[in-house]
């Protein structure tokens, strides 16, 4: 995938089929360390550990639309090409957390793409589901003396409902999603001074 933001999407896609009722997403971004790390976690039914395991092998698939399953394998494949990796934490009846981690500066890392646009559909297309996201990033200090600085960004599409009535169909509506995108869009780029990625 060219875009980090459709193995998110993809796997949003499979916590709602797993039956979540929040779905967390984190992006956390460490340019002092050289670090990108992104996690997926939810409430869904959730896995043993063999099913974990297996989750990994392109062959093995819970889908009924198709015999293989490319979703994580392609994810795990793109952390290690660029010295990272992705674990599976999963607990029947508990929910699912997967876990990738990149150098943030490797060529061959893609970039994070339109993270905005996938929590903003996401959020529309599923508004049962609770989507929590969640963006940081770790700058060091200008000054010497100074320590790191840290800056974040949440959203949190249940704050968008509360505010606009209680009713969270209200996140269907074509005007709302693309507020929450455009919303999303700016404090994300806030977390740079201004400027994308």
């Amino acid at each position: 995938m060219r875009e980090l933001s459709l193995h998110v999407l993809d796997l949003m896609e499979n916590s709602k089929a797993a039956g979540a009722r929040t779905v967390w997403v984190s992006v956390e971004e460490d340019l002092v360390r050289d670090l990108l790390t992104i996690e997926v976690r939810d409430d869904g039914k959730g896995m043993s550990q063999d099913q974990a395991q297996a989750a990994l092998d392109p062959f093995v698939t819970s889908r009924t639309t198709r015999k293989v399953g490319l979703g994580l394998p392609l994810f795990l494949a793109a952390a290690r090409r660029c010295e990272g990796d992705l674990t599976i934490e999963s607990e029947a009846g508990k929910g699912t957390c997967v876990r990738a981690w990149f150098r943030r500066s490797h060529i061959d890392r893609a970039p994070i793409g339109d993270m905005a646009g996938t929590i903003a559909t996401f959020s529309g297309l599923n508004p049962m589901i609770r989507t929590v996201y969640s963006h940081k990033v770790t700058k060091k200090a200008s000054n010497t003396q100074a320590s790191d600085t840290q800056r974040e960004f949440r959203f949190d599409s249940y704050e968008v409902v509360k505010y606009l009535g209680e009713d969270s169909r209200v996140l269907q509506n074509p005007e709302v999603i693309n507020w929450m995108r455009c919303h999303c869009e700016e404090g994300i780029r806030n977390l740079y001074g201004g400027e994308g990625e």
